[in-house]
Formats: structure tokens, sequence, C-alpha cells
């Protein structure tokens, strides 16, 4: 999706002094694509491949139609977390890794905590 913002892109680590408006806009929009159980299974099953995984690969292991699990992938594709390569009339998808570099940070809270 070139010329859409990527919300991965512009966060900050929550464990950071300040949060700028936008920084924390972004970061809450990723945390909100990642709040919707099908999506984090989504997530996993593109993490867990070996290469890019058609779309068509996604249905029956979530156990949902073709037009629901297109909208979730396109939510994660919004946030930058995953790719989209068109192949055909078939979509296939991976993790951007920079953005799971990203959220591992923005996540990192373990040197603040208790």
């Amino acid at each position: 999706m070139q010329g859409v913002p990527e919300a991965v892109a512009s966060c900050a680590p929550l464990a950071a002094l300040g949060l700028s408006d936008e920084e924390a806009e972004a970061t809450a929009g990723l945390f909100s694509a990642l709040a919707d159980p099908a999506r984090v299974r989504i997530v996993n099953l593109v993490a867990t491949a070996a290469e890019p995984i058609c779309a068509c690969r996604l249905y029956e292991p979530l156990g949902l139609t073709q037009p629901t699990v297109s909208h979730h992938l396109k939510k994660l594709v919004g946030v930058g977390l995953l790719e989209r390569e068109q192949r055909g009339k078939w979509a296939y998808f991976s993790l951007k890794r920079d953005a799971v570099d990203t959220l591992a940070a923005v996540a990192d809270l373990k040197d603040v905590c208790c």
C-alpha cells in the first residue's frame, strides 16, 4: 500500500521519557491492530511460515471467510506489520522484519518495571 503512512514507523518505546501525540497515536494504532485474536493468529501463521503465505491458505486454519480474512490482512498491512505481494490473482503475505523489531522495542518494559 504505497502512500499510506505506516503506524509502526512512527511508534516509540513505551518506556520513552515522553511520547509525542503522533507517537502515542501510532503506537495505539499498532496495538489496536493486534487487539483482535484473529489478527494475532494471522501474524503467528505468517511468522511461522517458511516463505510468504498465500491469503487462500489462511481461511481454513482461522475458520474465517475470505472477506473476513481480507479485512484483517488489510488492517495488518495498513499498520505496517505485513507486506503484501500480488502474484497473479493471489496475494501473498510476509512479516516486515523491521516492523517486528520496532514492535519488540515498543513493548520492551523490562528495564523500567518493578
